[in-house]
């Protein structure tokens, strides 16, 4: 990857965890270095890492390489914050894609943020456009897009970031899921302007498809087992395997 970070890594605190930098940071650390940086970060990503993306990434090093290869990855999964604290970064804290999407939403207007979404599918989009217009009243939207349930072409793929880049959004909110988002945010780093966020299920939250944990849960690091009730035949392998493998090489060995 040639690009050329516009904003220095190394004041990053970083905590690696199976190979995979994970940014030390809580909420208020975040929207503050965005704010500070949102020019800079143009054409740059973020990772919202979670353990099963971390495990991926300690299996696979490609997909380990993307998550290392943007501007951070962040600890959206309550057990990567949890080991970075017992590992001596104690102001870590878990910071979610869902709620640092409603965070730069709540200041945008103030700030005069543009927004673009990709990914998930129209009817989401649409439902996602009405509630942030609710919500978040004049919130700038510049466009959204749902691409189609396979490859683009390569016309097709310089058609939507032309789109994009003539839309000129400070935010590209990718929504295609893991590893799909990072790896379209890796191939698109320095070709699109707009700081491009990999938010995974956050456009399904936001339409109101799928309900968040109680706000209990997620403070217990128990959101896996909200999703995991409402989605059990996806998740259950995933989880079993994904939280093994992250207990016995992050935990245990302290990888």
């Amino acid at each position: 990857m040639s690009y050329q970070h516009k904003v220095d890594k190394n004041k990053i605190p970083l905590c690696n965890i199976l190979g995979v930098d994970i940014a030390a940071i809580n909420m208020d650390w975040l929207v503050d270095f965005t704010q500070k940086n949102i020019k800079n970060l143009s054409g740059n990503y973020m990772c919202v890492s979670n353990v099963h993306t971390t495990v991926m990434a300690y299996e696979n090093k490609y997909y380990c390489d993307i998550q290392n290869g943007g501007i951070m990855a962040i600890p959206d999964g309550g057990p990567l914050s949890s080991v970075g604290r017992s590992r001596g970064y104690n102001q870590m804290a878990r910071t979610t894609g869902p709620d640092f999407l409603r965070e730069i939403l709540r200041i945008s207007k103030e700030n005069e943020y543009k927004h673009y979404f990709y990914g998930s599918t129209q009817d989401t989009l649409e439902k996602l456009r009405i509630k942030i217009n609710q919500e978040f009243p004049g919130v700038q939207i510049t466009g959204m897009y749902s691409p189609p349930f396979r490859s683009l072409t390569h016309e097709e793929n310089l058609q939507i970031v032309d789109i994009i880049n003539r839309s000129a959004p400070d935010f590209i909110w990718v929504g295609l899921g893991a590893p799909k988002q990072e790896q379209w945010m890796a191939q698109h780093q320095g070709k699109v302007s707009g700081f491009m966020v990999g938010v995974g299920a956050a456009f399904d939250y936001f339409a109101g498809n799928i309900k968040r944990a109680p706000m209990w849960m997620q403070k217990n690091n128990m959101e896996w087992l909200h999703r995991l009730v409402q989605d059990p035949k996806r998740l259950f392998i995933r989880y079993f395997k994904t939280n093994s493998k992250f207990v016995l090489n992050a935990v245990i060995r302290g990888k």
